[in-house]
């Protein structure tokens, strides 16, 4: 990669660490923020939850625009909007005002995803989207690592308020960065599909044949993930007798783990095939979460082994994956493509956790029943999504995919 190359994908994945972190941040926190608001679960769990659904209708809505604006302003319009309420979240002081707080945060930060996979998708040709998905997706493995720990701690010494203000302090540095040193990304707007209006360039989004293929293998995809992460820590603590003062220590080698593998499993894509890449994480997957949701009481060191092979496979999904799904979209609808997929995305994810919460029953001490029929539906759309990744790969040979004419990659001024 250029120097310039190298600095996009720096910045891409630091955003998404924003991102991120500020969507995973809200969990770790409710022991401490259901008292102090005095809110119930169930109206935390909607605290929760309204971000993606407000996520999913936003960038079902900006789908139409998409292509229709240079990538960085449409860029900078909605990461501006996420930071505004990020800082409403860390200025709330009742449960209604941070119901809300996260709803303008959801529709404006659940579409910077998509937005960073279409500027990849535009700036980097199809043999190098391996390798710079592996990078923008250790976004995730760093939340864990730095930032829950992070914003545990901030929490525990100023309140649960401090983590969402470090947030917004972050992550205005971030859009500072963006003015001054990412250049315009506006060659889609030469383009012919660029000039139908909003509504025809979205009706052209979603009903073409190809990408209706591929929105539904987007939303089989995310379903394992929604369904055993809300459970996680309570699995891991009351099932597996696991300390809840080690969690940090858990998330922490877990993450770091991921952090390092990303990378190179972007690098295996690109090199010895997307969908090869693609099959191996589902056959670790399917083989981890088998015996993960059938675990008994397990010492912290086997655990965390299981996890890591566990979060390599799920990488290796991940990130061939997305590669192999950037191809699919012309240039001129690849905005709208990523937006109605992320919406995709969001919306099957929050029906994978709420049918997650139909399975899972609390028995005596809080143990979780039926945890290993989870295990079941995931290996079940696992090797659905098997099927269908091939006939996505036979509309996506392996072999570079024209991407739209990018600024020249020297160093930023």
């Amino acid at each position: 990669m250029s120097r310039y190359q190298k600095f996009v994908v720096a910045l891409l994945a630091f955003l998404q660490f924003t991102v991120i972190l500020d969507f995973m941040t809200l969990s770790p926190l409710g022991a401490v923020l259901m008292p102090a608001l005095g809110i119930t679960p169930s109206e935390f769990g909607l605290v929760v939850s309204v971000y993606a659904f407000s996520a999913g209708i936003s960038g079902f809505l900006a789908a139409g625009f998409a292509d229709r604006f240079d990538r960085k302003k449409f860029l900078l319009f909605f990461y501006c909007g996420f930071v505004l309420g990020t800082l409403l979240c860390g200025m709330a002081t009742s449960y209604q005002v941070l119901l809300a707080a996260r709803m303008v945060t959801g529709v404006f930060g659940g579409v910077i995803g998509s937005i960073v996979f279409a500027i990849t998708t535009d700036l980097f040709p199809f043999e190098m989207r391996g390798r710079v998905m592996g990078f923008v997706q250790t976004a995730f493995a760093a939340s864990q690592v730095l930032g829950i720990p992070a914003g545990l701690f901030f929490s525990n010494l100023w309140g649960w308020h401090a983590p969402f203000i470090m947030i917004v302090a972050v992550s205005s540095v971030v859009g500072v960065v963006i003015v001054i040193w990412l250049r315009p990304i506006d060659a889609h707007l030469h383009l012919k599909g660029s000039r139908i209006g909003p509504m025809g360039h979205l009706r052209a989004t979603v009903t073409k044949g190809r990408y209706l293929q591929a929105f539904a293998t987007t939303a089989l995809l995310s379903t394992g993930g929604f369904m055993l992460m809300p459970f996680g820590s309570a699995y891991t603590v009351h099932n597996l007798g696991i300390g809840i003062e080690k969690l940090p220590l858990l998330y922490l080698v877990t993450g770091g783990f991921t952090i390092f593998t990303g990378p190179l499993v972007g690098r295996a894509a690109d090199r010895f095939g997307k969908f090869r890449t693609f099959v191996f994480g589902t056959s670790v997957t399917i083989l981890m979460v088998l015996i993960y949701t059938h675990l008994g009481r397990t010492p912290l060191p086997l655990l965390i082994a299981i996890n890591a092979v566990l979060f390599v496979g799920i990488f290796s999904r991940m990130v061939p994956s997305q590669a192999l799904l950037s191809a699919i979209p012309s240039p001129d609808t690849r905005g709208s493509f990523m937006s109605v997929s992320s919406s995709v995305q969001q919306i099957s994810g929050g029906f994978a956790s709420a049918i997650a919460g139909l399975v899972v029953v609390e028995g005596p001490g809080g143990v979780l029943l039926h945890f290993d029929k989870i295990g079941y539906i995931i290996v079940g759309t696992s090797l659905v999504t098997v099927v269908m990744m091939s006939r996505i790969h036979r509309l996506v040979p392996e072999r570079a995919a024209p991407a739209v004419p990018a600024a020249p990659v020297s160093a930023p001024r």
